[in-house]
């Protein structure tokens, strides 16, 4: 029996088809991205997100005025920071608060003597300089100092006090005074700029 060129044809066009059919059905199904009807009521589902966009909508300002507000407080905490290109600038800061206060006092208190010491950080975003000064001078004048340091519109605050007996004739006290004073974080050495530290407060 022989097979005429339009047999051969159609027995040529049915393996082709064969054979597409056989890829398209042994084809790995995990290709395919399956199509996953939704489940419920698309009707509900609809109404369900436009009610939580329109929530969201409706509280959007009053987090923005939430965030404004937050924004404005912070700036105006943060003017009391030290400012200073270098962490002995922000040093030399903290002393001249407390020779400015310690002159406004009668008799002025002189400083005897400084200590700097390390920038430490302080939380996440700032840095604490602190400066030890010894004076000299009397209890009262001590405690007017004090209450001036605390009034101050830098963030400052006494880390650590220690009074001796100095002369007991003129009733004077040797003090030595730690000052610490916040700082920008970009005052800190870089190793000190990893580490995080605890608040003073």
């Amino acid at each position: 029996m022989t097979l005429e060129p339009r047999d051969r044809r159609a027995i040529g066009i049915l393996a082709a088809a064969v054979a597409l059919i056989l890829i398209y059905v042994l084809w790995p199904a995990g290709s395919v991205p399956a199509v996953v009807a939704p489940v419920g009521d698309p009707l509900a589902n609809a109404e369900k997100r436009l009610a939580k966009l329109r929530e969201n909508a409706a509280t959007r300002s009053a987090k923005e005025d939430v965030l404004k507000q937050v924004s404005l407080d912070l700036a105006q905490r943060e003017k009391g920071l030290i400012l200073a290109d270098t962490a002995p600038q922000a040093q030399a800061q903290l002393i001249q608060i407390v020779r400015r206060l310690g002159a406004a006092e009668t008799p002025p208190i002189e400083i005897r003597a400084t200590e700097l010491g390390n920038i430490q950080p302080l939380g996440d975003a700032y840095g604490q300089a602190m400066v030890s000064v010894q004076i000299e001078c009397r209890i009262d004048q001590l405690v007017n100092l004090l209450a001036a340091l605390s009034s101050e519109p830098e963030l400052v605050s006494t880390s650590d006090l220690r009074v001796t007996s100095s002369n007991v004739k003129e009733k004077t006290v040797g003090v030595r005074l730690t000052v610490a004073g916040i700082v920008p974080r970009r005052l800190l050495p870089q190793k000190a700029q990893d580490k995080k530290g605890g608040s003073p407060f």
